[in-house]
């Protein structure tokens, strides 16, 4: 059996959970870091007891779930804090994270979609994609969307938008990119031609993964995760 991964990212009201959407329809494997990231944290959780032990019950809510806006301003406000916090969750995420990866190797998948927002600002992690799709929409478009979504001003928009590293600046180092400026049928048969692409590719990357990340520990990764995760 051969099987390589696929990292997939975009930028915020980009369109990313559209190509998803396809994807999975398709029944590809796509393994969600940002799923990952909250799972690992919920009540009952090892790392969850963790967390509470270091942190105390002041950053839970009502229904026992971790606070993240709580959380979040106490790590970076205190590096040493944000350094614990990192160890508890690393182990748990990277566990869970080969495990999927496990799972759709054993199942025989052709490839993995690791479905990661910030690939592109852990440039470290690429170096074990054997491709790396970026979901893109031009600025104009992404701004209007974003203000439409989550009901924002122009400027609070822009805000967010500048917050994150931008998309012309990810679709140079992305293999393939999925325009999302148009309509989602234009979208999807983006994604239609790239999983045909990628069916018929035969590259093996299943023993780069286990060496690099036992090498790498996808530290930087994972910290990134946590920050959009509690962000």
């Amino acid at each position: 059996s051969t099987m390589f991964l696929v990292g997939l990212s975009g930028g915020i009201a980009s369109g990313k959970s559209t190509v998803v959407a396809v994807l999975r329809e398709l029944g590809c494997a796509v393994i969600d870091a940002d799923v990952i990231a909250r799972q690992v944290v919920q009540p009952h959780s090892k790392a969850h007891q963790q967390i509470l032990q270091h942190f105390g019950t002041d950053i839970l809510l009502e229904n026992g779930e971790i606070n993240r806006e709580a959380l979040g301003n106490i790590i970076f406000s205190q590096p040493e804090k944000r350094r614990l916090l990192n160890s508890i969750t690393h182990p748990e995420i990277l566990k869970e994270m080969l495990k999927q990866v496990l799972k759709y190797f054993v199942l025989g998948y052709r490839y993995v979609v690791l479905d990661i927002p910030l690939l592109f600002e852990t440039r470290g992690l690429t170096r074990f994609m054997k491709y790396t799709v970026l979901v893109y929409c031009d600025p104009p478009t992404q701004l209007v969307r974003l203000m439409k979504r989550s009901s924002l001003s122009v400027a609070e928009a822009e805000a967010r938008i500048s917050s994150q590293l931008p998309l012309d600046e990810k679709r140079r180092w992305a293999t393939h990119v999925i325009d999302n400026s148009g309509d989602q049928e234009s979208t999807r048969r983006q994604v239609l031609r790239l999983h045909a692409h990628l069916e018929d590719s035969l590259d093996f990357l299943w023993a780069r993964l286990a060496v690099g990340t036992a090498v790498a520990g996808l530290g930087g990764m994972v910290f990134l995760l946590i920050r959009h995760f509690i962000s």
